[in-house]
């Protein structure tokens, strides 16, 4: 997806701007609102709040949302399992992220002793 400044970065962004309303994102993942808010209440995501106390959701929200939807009604898991699900997934994220930059510290401490 391109971005108006190019970047990675500002793509990451720009997918974390909040933009849709309860009943948008509902309509869009094919759930009821009181399910988002259940959701919201049980901790799988917290949206972002307008200066009215409206929640606004990202795009990043959206999928997130999706893929809930899809380990419940695809996959038979339970909204605890979900969490399981997603509490392992983003510790994972981490650790690879980690792992990138240890490895990236590794090359440049291998260049430096040549």
């Amino acid at each position: 997806m391109a971005n108006r400044k190019g970047s990675f970065m500002d793509e990451r962004d720009e997918r974390n701007e909040p933009r849709y309303i309860i009943s948008i994102a509902a309509r869009m993942i094919g759930v009821e609102t009181h399910t988002l808010r259940y959701y919201e209440r049980v901790g799988i995501l917290e949206p972002s709040r307008s200066k009215g106390r409206i929640r606004l959701y990202s795009e990043r929200d959206i999928e997130l949302l999706r893929r809930v939807k899809m380990l419940m009604e695809e996959l038979g898991v339970n909204l605890a399992g979900v969490e399981v699900i997603l509490r392992m997934s983003e510790k994972m994220l981490d650790l690879q992220r980690e792992l990138s930059e240890l490895s990236s510290e590794v090359k440049r401490l291998r260049e430096v002793e040549k």
